[in-house]
């Protein structure tokens, strides 16, 4: 029996990594230019301005991204003087860490202009392809998860 042909442009693997790289390169470039800010830096400050306070562990499971990222982008917060780190009493090994009062600063200039792209991003379906997109990337989230 013949085996069936990978056609890589219609792999759906490969079709969801490439428009994720095209979306991530459009806000990098966004907020690199504008606010000095790498991806991962800006999702760091993105998680800890909804949370307050997060470990790096707690970012690494919530972003999906390494460690070595999570804690490259940290430092880079933390030389920038837009987070802090103040130690874990409950786990000596960890670090809290949170916006300073410059980084959360930044982070409400930078939300209106995250909302905007979302937006911008969601004119190109329609809202209701918008939230129906949104609720098919969870499904397919959740599955891999279950399949991994």
């Amino acid at each position: 029996m013949p085996t069936k042909k990978l056609t890589l442009g219609a792999f759906l693997p490969y079709q969801l990594s490439i428009t994720s790289n095209a979306v991530s390169n459009l806000i990098a470039r966004a907020y690199r230019g504008k606010f000095a800010l790498k991806l991962p830096e800006w999702r760091v400050m993105a998680l800890l301005g909804e949370s307050d306070v997060a470990t790096q562990r707690q970012l690494v499971t919530a972003t999906a991204m390494d460690k070595v990222t999570i804690n490259r982008a940290c430092k880079a917060l933390e030389e920038r003087s837009l987070i802090s780190r103040v130690p874990n009493t409950s786990d000596g090994r960890s670090h809290h860490l949170a916006l300073t009062p410059a980084g959360r600063d930044l982070y409400e200039h930078i939300v209106p202009e995250a909302l905007t792209l979302e937006a911008e991003l969601e004119k190109i379906l329609g809202s209701g392809e918008a939230k129906l997109l949104e609720a098919m990337l969870a499904q397919l989230r959740a599955r891999v998860v279950e399949l991994g």
